[in-house]
């Protein structure tokens, strides 16, 4: 899931968002925050929506005046964001980890099969997880939407000229991208372990996926016979 929203901005953009796993850890506290003064619920909605819109604004007001500078003033740029999101989380919320719990309606083994028990709250996962994909694999392929936003990413100055605001769509772009970090964050947070280090944790892992995916894509007309 957090693999998802990165490989989504930087297949779009062409931007690698080095700052991902930090909005991914930001979904993680916004949960925790809101399940401590509503329920999970309220955050598995809110969370991501309230990081979508942080990732947003990242990109119109800081992002998309180094784009402007290339590829490597926009890693910089995601450096140094990444290092202030951690920097910001400790200073909120402390140096240690938050007692962010799996929803007690889904803190069950749901079956068992071969011998280990299977929890609810894991299958959930991997039901939301599944039903992610499919959302944007449908709003990418089979909307209009999708189809001006890969538009944008190929033939920017076409699509403008047809009347589409084109840093608009990339800010919405980037803001999905963030968005869906933050949904793993909720969801992961509190299924692993809610603290300062999670993003340094993850950064890596979801790198390294997108590093296989594109290497996979690259070796594919090679291997045609």
């Amino acid at each position: 899931m957090l693999s998802s929203g990165l490989t989504l901005i930087f297949s779009m953009m062409g931007v690698l968002n080095f700052a991902h796993a930090s909005f991914y850890m930001l979904g993680a506290y916004f949960a925790y925050t809101i399940s401590e003064v509503s329920n999970f619920w309220l955050a598995l909605i809110f969370a991501p929506i309230l990081v979508g819109l942080i990732g947003a604004l990242v990109e119109k007001y800081g992002l998309r005046r180094g784009h402007v500078n290339g590829h490597v003033a926009e890693l910089l740029f995601t450096f140094g964001l990444a290092y202030l999101i951690d920097e910001t989380v400790k200073i909120i919320w402390g140096r240690s980890a938050v007692d962010y719990r799996v929803p007690e309606a889904m803190d069950f083994p749901l079956f068992m099969l071969f011998g280990p028990q299977y929890p609810a709250y894991r299958i959930f996962f991997f039901v939301v997880a599944i039903a992610m994909l499919a959302a944007l694999w449908f709003i990418l392929k089979r909307t209009r939407a999708g189809l001006i936003i890969q538009a944008a990413l190929s033939h920017p100055h076409m699509v403008g000229q047809l009347g589409q605001n084109v840093p608009r769509i990339f800010m919405t772009v980037f803001g999905v991208g963030c968005a869906l970090a933050g949904l793993a964050g909720v969801i992961g947070g509190n299924y692993l372990v809610a603290d300062p280090a999670m993003a340094a944790q993850m950064g890596p892992i979801a790198l390294l996926w997108l590093l296989s995916a594109g290497l996979a894509r690259l070796r594919a007309p090679f291997l045609q016979p």
